[in-house]
Protein backbone atom coordinates (compact mmCIF):
# COMPACT_ATOMS: atom_id res chain seq x y z
CA UNK A 1 0.00 0.00 0.00
CA UNK A 2 1.19 3.37 -0.96
CA UNK A 3 1.81 5.61 2.13
CA UNK A 4 0.63 9.11 1.58
CA UNK A 5 2.67 12.12 2.53
CA UNK A 6 1.31 15.37 4.38
CA UNK A 7 4.36 17.10 2.16
CA UNK A 8 5.61 16.85 -1.34
CA UNK A 9 8.83 18.16 -0.17
CA UNK A 10 8.93 15.27 2.65
CA UNK A 11 8.05 12.59 0.36
CA UNK A 12 10.90 13.89 -2.13
CA UNK A 13 13.25 13.66 0.62
CA UNK A 14 12.39 10.18 1.72
CA UNK A 15 12.46 8.89 -2.03
CA UNK A 16 15.81 10.10 -2.46
CA UNK A 17 16.98 8.47 0.83
CA UNK A 18 15.25 5.29 -0.04
CA UNK A 19 17.75 4.48 -3.11
CA UNK A 20 20.44 4.45 -1.01
CA UNK A 21 21.65 0.57 -0.41
CA UNK A 22 20.12 -0.84 2.86
CA UNK A 23 17.63 2.03 3.35
CA UNK A 24 14.07 0.93 3.07
CA UNK A 25 11.16 3.61 2.70
CA UNK A 26 10.60 3.43 6.12
CA UNK A 27 13.79 3.40 7.44
CA UNK A 28 14.19 6.73 4.77
CA UNK A 29 11.16 8.11 6.48
CA UNK A 30 12.71 7.99 10.30
CA UNK A 31 15.74 9.90 8.81
CA UNK A 32 13.85 12.29 7.12
CA UNK A 33 11.71 12.92 10.20
CA UNK A 34 14.84 13.21 12.15
CA UNK A 35 16.28 15.85 10.21
CA UNK A 36 12.77 17.81 10.44
CA UNK A 37 13.11 17.92 13.71
CA UNK A 38 17.03 18.82 14.16
CA UNK A 39 17.91 22.58 13.87
CA UNK A 40 18.40 23.88 10.28
CA UNK A 41 22.28 23.89 10.53
CA UNK A 42 22.49 20.05 10.76
CA UNK A 43 20.53 19.30 7.72
CA UNK A 44 22.01 22.07 6.24
CA UNK A 45 25.92 20.47 7.38
CA UNK A 46 24.70 16.86 6.18
CA UNK A 47 23.47 18.36 2.78
CA UNK A 48 26.41 20.08 1.99
CA UNK A 49 28.82 17.55 3.33
CA UNK A 50 27.31 15.34 0.71
CA UNK A 51 27.32 17.94 -1.98
CA UNK A 52 31.23 18.78 -1.54
CA UNK A 53 31.79 14.82 -1.24
CA UNK A 54 30.54 14.06 -4.48
CA UNK A 55 31.81 17.16 -6.27
CA UNK A 56 35.28 17.04 -4.84
CA UNK A 57 35.89 13.22 -4.50
CA UNK A 58 37.76 11.59 -7.47
CA UNK A 59 39.51 8.65 -8.30
CA UNK A 60 42.99 8.02 -8.36
CA UNK A 61 44.42 7.80 -12.07
CA UNK A 62 47.13 5.09 -10.74
CA UNK A 63 45.13 2.94 -8.41
CA UNK A 64 41.63 4.23 -9.08
CA UNK A 65 40.96 4.47 -5.00
CA UNK A 66 39.46 7.58 -3.97
CA UNK A 67 41.30 11.01 -3.98
CA UNK A 68 40.44 14.57 -4.03
CA UNK A 69 44.48 14.69 -6.34
CA UNK A 70 44.97 12.85 -9.80
CA UNK A 71 47.04 11.05 -7.60
CA UNK A 72 45.96 9.50 -4.36
CA UNK A 73 47.79 9.69 -0.81
CA UNK A 74 48.71 6.46 -0.87
CA UNK A 75 50.20 6.14 -4.93
CA UNK A 76 51.89 9.71 -3.76
CA UNK A 77 54.11 8.62 -0.43
CA UNK A 78 57.49 7.61 -1.33
CA UNK A 79 57.88 5.78 1.45
CA UNK A 80 55.59 2.67 0.71
CA UNK A 81 56.63 0.09 -0.77
CA UNK A 82 55.89 0.45 -4.50
CA UNK A 83 57.13 -2.60 -6.09
CA UNK A 84 54.03 -4.38 -4.85
CA UNK A 85 50.09 -4.21 -5.43
CA UNK A 86 47.48 -5.52 -3.58
CA UNK A 87 44.21 -6.22 -5.82
CA UNK A 88 41.07 -5.60 -4.33
CA UNK A 89 37.54 -5.50 -5.41
CA UNK A 90 36.40 -2.08 -4.14
CA UNK A 91 37.80 1.17 -1.95
CA UNK A 92 35.96 -0.21 1.18
CA UNK A 93 38.72 -3.03 1.02
CA UNK A 94 41.42 -0.82 0.74
CA UNK A 95 40.47 1.05 4.25
CA UNK A 96 39.88 -2.81 6.18
CA UNK A 97 43.56 -3.57 4.76
CA UNK A 98 45.05 -0.42 6.01
CA UNK A 99 43.40 -1.04 8.85
CA UNK A 100 45.10 -4.30 9.78
CA UNK A 101 48.53 -2.19 9.43
CA UNK A 102 50.34 -5.33 7.80
CA UNK A 103 50.62 -3.74 4.58
CA UNK A 104 52.75 -0.76 3.01
CA UNK A 105 52.44 -1.83 -0.28
CA UNK A 106 49.81 -0.09 -3.23
CA UNK A 107 46.90 -1.13 -4.16
CA UNK A 108 44.65 -1.72 -7.16
CA UNK A 109 40.94 -1.67 -7.11
CA UNK A 110 39.01 -2.99 -9.59
CA UNK A 111 35.86 -1.67 -9.17
CA UNK A 112 34.07 -5.35 -8.49
CA UNK A 113 34.29 -8.42 -9.57
CA UNK A 114 33.29 -10.69 -12.69
CA UNK A 115 29.84 -11.85 -11.67
CA UNK A 116 27.71 -13.35 -15.37
CA UNK A 117 24.55 -13.06 -13.07
CA UNK A 118 25.31 -9.61 -12.66
CA UNK A 119 25.75 -8.88 -16.26
CA UNK A 120 29.40 -7.81 -15.15
CA UNK A 121 32.16 -8.96 -17.25
CA UNK A 122 36.59 -8.36 -17.13
CA UNK A 123 35.93 -5.70 -19.43
CA UNK A 124 33.85 -3.58 -16.98
CA UNK A 125 36.60 -3.90 -14.37
CA UNK A 126 39.56 -2.02 -13.93
CA UNK A 127 41.84 -5.13 -15.26
CA UNK A 128 43.34 -3.61 -18.32
CA UNK A 129 44.62 -0.63 -16.19
CA UNK A 130 46.34 -3.59 -14.00
CA UNK A 131 48.03 -4.77 -16.83
CA UNK A 132 49.11 -1.86 -17.88
CA UNK A 133 50.75 -1.19 -14.44
CA UNK A 134 52.62 -4.45 -14.63
CA UNK A 135 53.81 -3.51 -18.20
CA UNK A 136 54.42 -0.17 -17.84
CA UNK A 137 55.67 -0.11 -14.20
CA UNK A 138 58.23 -1.42 -12.16
CA UNK A 139 56.21 -4.31 -10.24
CA UNK A 140 57.60 -7.42 -9.09
CA UNK A 141 54.87 -8.84 -7.19
CA UNK A 142 50.84 -8.89 -7.39
CA UNK A 143 48.72 -9.46 -4.14
CA UNK A 144 45.58 -10.73 -5.35
CA UNK A 145 42.96 -10.49 -2.70
CA UNK A 146 39.51 -10.71 -3.38
CA UNK A 147 36.77 -12.25 -1.45
CA UNK A 148 37.17 -15.78 -1.48
CA UNK A 149 33.30 -16.23 -3.58
CA UNK A 150 33.32 -18.13 -6.54
CA UNK A 151 33.38 -14.89 -8.40
CA UNK A 152 36.07 -13.86 -6.84
CA UNK A 153 38.15 -16.80 -7.51
CA UNK A 154 36.57 -16.15 -11.16
CA UNK A 155 37.91 -12.98 -11.10
CA UNK A 156 41.60 -14.14 -9.36
CA UNK A 157 41.92 -16.32 -11.91
CA UNK A 158 40.97 -14.17 -14.99
CA UNK A 159 43.81 -12.21 -13.75
CA UNK A 160 46.37 -14.75 -13.04
CA UNK A 161 46.19 -16.09 -16.51
CA UNK A 162 46.29 -12.71 -18.20
CA UNK A 163 49.35 -11.76 -15.74
CA UNK A 164 51.09 -15.33 -16.59
CA UNK A 165 52.93 -13.97 -19.95
CA UNK A 166 55.09 -11.88 -17.41
CA UNK A 167 57.23 -14.44 -15.94
CA UNK A 168 59.34 -12.40 -13.62
CA UNK A 169 56.20 -11.23 -11.73
CA UNK A 170 55.22 -12.67 -8.94
CA UNK A 171 51.53 -13.12 -7.95
CA UNK A 172 50.27 -14.47 -4.69
CA UNK A 173 47.13 -14.74 -3.13
CA UNK A 174 45.82 -14.43 0.71
CA UNK A 175 46.02 -17.14 2.98
CA UNK A 176 43.10 -19.27 3.59
CA UNK A 177 42.38 -17.37 7.06
CA UNK A 178 39.66 -15.90 4.74
CA UNK A 179 37.44 -18.63 5.46
CA UNK A 180 35.78 -20.01 1.38
CA UNK A 181 32.75 -17.78 1.11
CA UNK A 182 33.98 -14.72 3.05
CA UNK A 183 33.86 -11.31 1.86
CA UNK A 184 36.51 -8.73 2.63
CA UNK A 185 34.75 -6.53 4.14
CA UNK A 186 33.55 -8.79 6.74
CA UNK A 187 36.82 -10.51 7.61
CA UNK A 188 37.98 -9.18 11.05
CA UNK A 189 41.34 -7.02 10.87
CA UNK A 190 43.76 -9.48 12.58
CA UNK A 191 42.50 -12.42 10.76
CA UNK A 192 42.75 -10.31 7.38
CA UNK A 193 46.60 -9.23 8.15
CA UNK A 194 47.91 -12.51 9.12
CA UNK A 195 46.14 -13.58 6.04
CA UNK A 196 48.18 -10.96 4.19
CA UNK A 197 51.34 -11.60 5.78
CA UNK A 198 51.04 -15.40 5.13
CA UNK A 199 50.22 -14.92 1.75
CA UNK A 200 50.90 -17.81 -0.80
CA UNK A 201 51.57 -18.22 -4.56
CA UNK A 202 48.70 -18.36 -6.55
CA UNK A 203 49.90 -20.74 -8.53
CA UNK A 204 50.04 -23.25 -5.85
CA UNK A 205 46.43 -23.39 -4.88
CA UNK A 206 46.18 -23.96 -9.46
CA UNK A 207 48.15 -27.56 -9.03
CA UNK A 208 46.08 -28.52 -6.06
Amino acid sequence: MQQEFASRLLEGAVTELSRLPGIGRKTALRLALHLLRSDQATATALGEAIINMRRGVTYCRECHNISETELCPLCADSRRDHHTVCVVETVKDVMSFENTGQYSGLYHVLGGIISPMDGIGPEQLEIDSLVERVTTGDIDEVILALSATMEGETTNFYIYRRLAPYTDLKITQLARGVSVGNEIEYTDEITLGRSLLNRTLFSDSIRR
